[in-house]
């Protein structure tokens, strides 16, 4: 796990592009409203991190594989998972669930986050959706400390969950993040016998992201590549914060204060 610690220098860059991206994220989520194109949320995310003198770092991620991800952003709504494409034709609606998941380097180093909003009035099933999801990313991060194990943090976010009768997706996990966009360790949302039970360092840098269906867990990818749906067509919110590991909890960077 050492090779998972960040130094004080990689930290206090961390500290500040995760800033900086919560502040790119504030104005991108007041800017989604109906009537607004899922293409003018993704220009206006490009031009925000680049203001904000970072790097948008998922335009043209995935190059290697001959799939490189066109816009600055991911905009996926209702039962869109993650990894949604802006496009000129997609436009935001009074009922509509909107997820925006972005990254931003900053000297260096990734910050990557992610949230859900109801645009509009939505039903009351997708408000206990965004609710659940989000409470859960706080519970996960309630048990994270230098020494907790990832069963701590999976166990709680899948605690929270299962009271609302959702679903924890299994197939999209957390991660290692920092000098690279997905670095080791993978952090899942759930825990079985299966999955290696690490311990959290101080030092380490996570980004930690539940990903939660009112229906099944299963998911598949769509016709474009990118997108993932929700497999029974059931609402998914998404809701993701960069996390450092300290001695006796957690300092969240992409929050604003």
């Amino acid at each position: 796990m050492n090779e998972y610690i960040k130094t004080d220098l990689e930290l206090e860059n961390l500290r500040e592009s995760g800033a900086r991206l919560a502040m790119v994220m504030d104005e991108l989520l007041s800017f989604s409203m109906p009537g607004i194109s899922t293409l003018a949320i993704g220009d206006l995310a490009d031009e925000l991190i680049r203001k904000q003198g970072g790097i948008p770092v998922f335009k043209g991620y995935g190059a290697e594989w001959g799939k490189p991800f066109p816009a600055a952003v991911c905009v996926s709504l209702n039962d869109e998972v993650v990894h949604g494409i802006p496009s000129p034709d997609r436009i935001l609606k009074e009922g509509d669930l909107l997820k925006l998941d972005l990254g931003l380097m900053f000297q260096g180093m990734i910050s990557d986050m992610a949230r859900t909003k109801a645009i509009g009035t939505v039903s009351d099933e997708a408000t206990r959706l965004m609710t659940a999801t989000r409470e859960s990313l706080d519970c996960g991060i309630a048990k994270i400390r230098s020494g907790a194990r990832l069963s701590d943090y999976a166990g709680a976010v899948e605690k929270r969950i299962r009271q609302d009768g959702f679903s924890v997706i299994r197939d999209l996990v957390g991660h290692g993040v920092g000098r690279e966009l997905h670095e080791d360790p993978q952090i899942p949302n759930y825990f079985d016998g299966t999955i290696p039970d690490f311990s959290f360092r101080k030092g380490m840098t996570v980004a930690l992201e539940p990903m939660v269906n009112v229906g099944g867990h299963s998911i598949r990818l769509a016709k474009d590549g990118w997108t993932y749906v929700t497999r029974d067509g059931s609402l998914s919110a998404h809701f993701e914060d960069t996390v450092i590991v300290t001695e006796r909890g957690t300092e969240i960077v992409t929050r604003l204060r």
